[in-house]
């Protein structure tokens, strides 16, 4: 009797149980991919908008900035349907601020190529009078 039913249902109930452990692996596969991708986007937009702002209202200050800030991550946010906080976003721009600020207070001391516009060299040497 046990025979006959792992014979006929055996198979079915087993690829009923895989599929519903592959469904779940799945799913939480997805949710951690899913929020891992809306984190970096978050963080790429908090960067970008506070670039823009910087550029477009440079005249405001402080909290006023802050409030241009939050409502323009939140426009690209909704546009891109990534649900976010505002606490979050807040925090995410303060992060950004403070990235933004340092490298401009960063003391130039390495030689690379990426601070080579912003290095003026004095090597002594005169001017070649080629531009002149």
């Amino acid at each position: 009797m046990f025979d006959y039913f792992v014979y006929t249902y055996g198979p079915t109930l087993a690829i009923t149980i895989l599929c519903a452990i592959f469904g779940t692996l799945g799913h939480v596969a997805k949710k951690i991919y899913v929020n891992h991708v809306n984190d970096d986007t978050k963080r790429s937009v908090a960067r970008v908008v506070v670039q823009f702002v910087e550029q477009a209202w440079h005249a405001l200050h402080g909290e006023e900035k802050l409030n241009k800030a939050l409502e323009t991550a939140e426009t690209l946010l909704k546009k891109k349907g990534v649900a976010f906080d505002a606490e979050e976003m807040k925090v995410l721009i303060e992060a950004a601020v403070s990235e933004f600020n340092d490298a401009f207070h960063k003391p130039l001391l390495d030689a690379t190529t990426a601070d080579a516009t912003r290095r003026i060299v004095d090597d002594g040497r005169e001017e070649s009078g080629l531009l002149d």
